[in-house]
């Protein structure tokens, strides 16, 4: 399939060809950035069993924590929609925002100013190195496509998601919206 070129906002979603790839089967990505080094990314829809309460010691909060990724997975990431209130946010598009000042968002979390709908939070990030996403693309393993849902795409729920795609991209992938996640168990 002819897909757009990748860009900052846009989403990667992962080839249904990517099978037993425990990091990216089934993962659709927001890309925080894009360019000559290379492309950092958020996986949005691989919930973790961590809570924020169980990586952070000085908060309550039941924030989910998600897979962003298989590199720096020892490192919290978060993208938000709030940069009013986040100082030093950057900019990916359509009103999301990477990062910040995190003891700020954390005080403003633990004061119930931002909700779970106004953030994300990541163990770790998706990762290439520079022309790597464009050989990725060039062997059929990601799909590009603009992000539709602007900064509503942070609430958006997970569990459906690469499901919901896959029907958006229609023709042969459509197919592959009910099929099981491991093939072996068809």
């Amino acid at each position: 399939m002819l897909t757009i070129k990748p860009r900052k906002g846009h989403l990667l979603i992962a080839e249904p060809s990517i099978i037993g790839d425990s990091s990216f089967n089934r993962s659709v990505i927001l890309l925080a950035d894009h360019g000559d080094e290379g492309t950092v990314g958020f996986i949005l829809n691989k919930p973790l069993e961590f809570r924020l309460s169980d990586l952070v010691p000085n908060t309550d909060s039941s924030f989910k924590i998600y897979n962003g990724g298989p590199v720096q997975q020892e490192n919290l990431y978060f993208i938000h929609k709030v940069p009013e209130l986040i100082p030093e946010s950057i900019e990916i598009s359509l009103g999301i925002f990477w990062g910040g000042d995190f003891d700020v968002a954390l005080e403003l979390i633990n004061a119930g100013k931002i909700q779970a709908s106004d953030v994300r939070l990541f163990l770790g990030y998706s990762g290439w190195e520079p022309q790597q996403l464009e050989h990725e693309l060039q062997n059929n393993s990601w799909v590009v496509t603009e992000n539709i849902y602007k900064k509503s795409l942070i609430g958006k729920n997970e569990s459906a998601f690469w499901k919901e795609k896959m029907l958006e991209l229609g023709d042969k992938y459509s197919i592959w919206s009910n099929a099981p996640e491991n093939p072996n168990y068809n």
